[in-house]
């Protein structure tokens, strides 16, 4: 699946492209005028790199674009890797402030959909399992750990769960629950919150259990805020309008759905895992 990201950096390269071939110029000369790797051209050309500061003013040069064109696409350029900078530049401060815009897109948003496939979603989480994951990535993207104002704002956010007004859909893989980043006894515990939301009547809830065939891949989890996508990956946090493929997301969370229990077998999955969880304490 593309991200925004992709995207707007593949159509970015090709702006460079078309400016490169204006000049007359093949990508094995431009590469060989500027001193590059002949594959470098290529790469930031079909966005699979992005290119430096240093990179868009030579190529400008070289190529004879306007001083008006060559200041369009620094702004651009800036804008791009402001992007891709990710989960390090969002988390500068901490997790709160990160988990307060996750509260406000929650209160704008009418149309939630919600695919977990490799942890409990936050506004599921009980407080011991948000705090084994504020560390563990806090841990990993060495961020700061502000991890009682993080588990405090998050908590915050799921009082949203049981406001009316919103049409909340949360689909879990048994997957999600497997290999958590906790205790059993913290896992444990989550799985009996999870068997709480069983039947909550303003949220659907559902489990995709294991060993179940699929219609579809099941892939990174995925947020859907009415005609928006967030993905959240290892750094970063992608974020995707463009209606063509958010259409594919709803249909991804349709297809995932037919393959869900909910009620009371939902219910038994969890009460499974919750035995397994307990027994190992």
């Amino acid at each position: 699946m593309v991200s925004d990201f992709e995207t707007r950096r593949l159509a970015f390269g090709d702006k460079l492209r078309r400016l490169r071939e204006q000049a007359g110029l093949k990508g094995s000369e431009l590469a060989e005028r500027l001193g590059w790797a002949g594959s470098k051209v290529s790469k930031i050309e079909t966005g699979k790199q992005t290119a430096t500061d240093t990179d868009l003013s030579d190529w400008c040069v070289e190529v004879g674009a306007p001083v008006s064109t060559a200041d369009e696409l620094r702004a651009e350029l800036r804008n791009l890797r402001v992007q891709q900078l990710g989960w390090s530049r969002q988390l500068r401060a901490g997790h709160r402030a990160r988990q307060e815009l996750s509260a406000s897109t929650w209160r704008t948003a009418i149309q939630i959909r919600g695919v977990a496939s490799k942890l409990v979603p936050g506004v599921l989480q009980t407080a011991d399992y948000m705090r084994a994951v504020f560390e563990r990535q806090a841990s990993l993207l060495r961020v700061p750990r502000d991890i009682d104002a993080s588990i405090a704002a998050r908590l915050e956010r799921q009082q949203l769960l049981y406001q009316p007004g919103r049409d909340i859909e949360i689909l879990v893989a048994e997957t999600a629950l497997t290999n958590p980043p906790c205790s059993p006894q913290v896992m444990a515990a989550q799985v009996d919150r999870l068997v709480s939301v069983v039947g909550l009547p303003t949220v659907r809830f559902g489990i995709v259990p294991l060993y179940r065939p699929l219609p579809v891949l099941l892939q990174d989890s995925f947020w859907i805020f009415d005609d928006a996508v967030q993905v959240e990956a290892v750094t970063t946090d992608d974020r995707i309008t463009d209606p063509d493929q958010v259409a594919v997301f709803n249909r991804l969370a349709d297809e995932l759905w037919s393959a869900a229990v909910t009620g009371n077998e939902a219910q038994a999955v969890l009460l499974a895992v919750g035995r397994r969880w307990a027994e190992a304490r």
